[in-house]
């Protein structure tokens, strides 16, 4: 009865703005996002099942993200909802695809909200166990269930 952790890659382009921020961040711009979703449990023991020796189907993780995550934010500007914007049809107008969250855009508050929308989708016998976002190539953030109680 071992428990096995699976991962998958994803990619994704996006776009945000960091409102006060005091670099070059508070500046529109984008970067090509990789998100690696971990998550942990038993594999299928059962004969009849046709998982059987399957954590998760890799497909059906797949299925999960893309539907909840990157299409979400695939070529999305993403933008605070109180960083002072208008939030009108102007904005969508000029920018398209635009996201407004109750958050500071950052890779760090990225990720906690990736995990928030992830949790519920999962089976009770399979867990989310961390997320990796590389917001660069050398640049990531990470999200564990053992560091928030879960």
């Amino acid at each position: 009865m071992a428990i096995i952790r699976v991962t998958k890659e994803f990619n994704f382009e996006m776009a945000h703005a960091l409102k006060n921020y005091d670099g070059h961040c508070k500046n529109i711009h984008g970067h090509s996002y990789k998100l690696f979703v971990t998550v942990i449990g038993e594999p299928s023991h059962n004969v009849h099942n046709p998982k059987l020796g399957m954590l998760i189907d890799f497909a059906d993780l797949k299925q999960l993200v893309l539907e909840h995550i990157v299409a979400v934010f695939d070529h999305a500007f993403v933008l605070s909802d109180q960083s002072g914007f208008d939030c009108n049809a102007n904005t969508h107008e000029m920018f398209g695809k635009t996201i407004y969250v109750p958050y500071q855009p950052t890779c760090e508050n990225l990720v906690e909200d990736f995990a928030i929308r992830l949790i519920p989708l999962f089976p009770p016998e399979i867990k989310l166990f961390s997320l990796r976002l590389y917001e660069t190539a050398t640049s990531f953030s990470e999200w564990f269930a053992s560091d928030n109680n879960m």
